[in-house]
């Protein structure tokens, strides 16, 4: 994410009373006010109260007339149905809110709990997949969470059927996190009530949207930046080439997390995305332990030299992603190409950038349409 995320014109005030909490919950719910929103008033005001109070005169600048905020009684009303269902408001800059998702750009200003809370400090690794997974996918999704489990991270996913029960069944045990499309009582598929309830009970359920809320079609793809930004990777276990699963993993590449794929039959098309995303850079996982060794060799500091002082920690997204100042790098690459195609391998030398990266941004524009693949190693732009 942005660098300045808390360097504010305005210092950033996080909510400590529950009259901020209101404040925040009344900003996010006001009528054109999406996370990017939210997080542009609250730079340039300082506080979600005196951004409340802008928003209007905001509204009217920009061509919209009898602008109206949302009702402290629909906040309150919100409030309460959270509190029925048992779950817990947590604010984006408090201290309960999880720092790997603050990161993110379009990070969500408010969440939903209902559960274990200390999950959201532990160490998180997602897992996604096909909802109509084989019966080698649901064991290879179960091994992994087990493994992982056994190893202190907590197992992300998004109470799917498929790979998702399975991750989550079997990481029960160890702590698990579901990220849920509605709202945080509501529960989807159904036959995952009792899933669920044990979920709440042992593990942690999780929503930015208001209690009550059936999932819709657009609520799955901001569900899953969410499951991407509250870990450090991403395993895809099955994944058609069309399929939610490789939304996750483009929303993982944009946040700078690591993208993870077990590999699959040719000829089985709930093998098809893992395959992409292999072939174009993603680490192939044979067993927790690739998963694992991939999230150490992410997370370990670089050796200085002996006669050094080694520097502060950097934030994971100044050590991860350029400058904002240099163009994205799938932009540099378009830039280079035409509708003849052109290899691979010079592209990245008229780039002067690695391999890898090129592979995992070159995943990104074909995933988006982006580019064009040709045999023998040759891309072009589309027709």
């Amino acid at each position: 994410m942005k660098a300045d995320l808390f360097s504010y014109p305005t210092p950033f005030t996080p909510p400590t009373t529950e009259e901020d909490e209101l404040s925040f919950l009344r900003l996010i719910r006001s009528r054109r006010v999406g996370p990017t929103t939210f997080h542009r008033m609250i730079r340039e005001h300082g506080t979600a109260q005196v951004a409340l109070a802008a928003l209007p005169d905001v509204a009217h600048a920009a061509g919209v007339s009898d602008y109206q905020i949302c009702p402290e009684g629909v906040a309150l009303a919100e409030i309460k149905a959270g509190r029925r269902a048992g779950a817990r408001l947590i604010c984006h800059g408090s201290p309960a809110y999880p720092r790997a998702l603050a990161e993110i750009d379009d990070a969500p200003p408010i969440l939903w709990a209902l559960g274990r809370l200390e999950l959201l400090h532990s160490p998180m690794v997602a897992m996604v997949g096909a909802r109509n997974a084989s019966s080698l996918g649901l064991r290879m999704a179960r091994r992994l969470a087990e493994g992982l489990g056994e190893a202190g991270a907590t197992v992300v996913s998004g109470l799917a059927r498929g790979i998702d029960t399975a991750a989550h069944t079997a990481a029960l045990p160890t702590g698990t996190i579901a990220v849920q499309a509605g709202g945080i009582e509501v529960t989807y598929p159904q036959e995952n009530a009792k899933l669920a309830a044990e979920i709440a009970e042992h593990g942690l359920r999780l929503s930015e949207n208001p209690p009550g809320t059936q999932p819709q079609a657009r609520h799955f793809p901001q569900r899953n930046r969410i499951i991407s930004g509250l870990s450090s990777g991403v395993v895809v276990v099955e994944a058609a080439t069309k399929s939610g699963s490789l939304i996750t993993a483009r929303d993982a590449l944009d946040q700078g997390r690591e993208v993870m794929a077990v590999p699959g039959h040719p000829m089985d098309g709930r093998a098809g995305g893992c395959n992409l995303l292999i072939r174009d850079g993603a680490i192939l996982v044979r067993g927790s332990e690739d998963v694992l060794a991939a999230l150490q060799a992410v997370t370990a500091p670089p050796q200085a030299a002996p006669d050094e002082i080694a520097p502060s920690p950097a934030p994971r997204e100044t050590a991860q992603k350029p400058a904002s100042s240099a163009p994205p790098l799938e932009v540099r690459i378009t830039a280079c190409l035409t509708p003849s195609p052109v290899a691979e391998d010079q592209v990245i030398r008229d780039l002067g950038v690695s391999a890898a990266e090129f592979a995992r941004a070159l995943m990104v524009l074909e995933i988006e349409g982006h580019i064009t693949r040709h045999p023998g190693g040759l891309i072009s732009a589309p027709v």
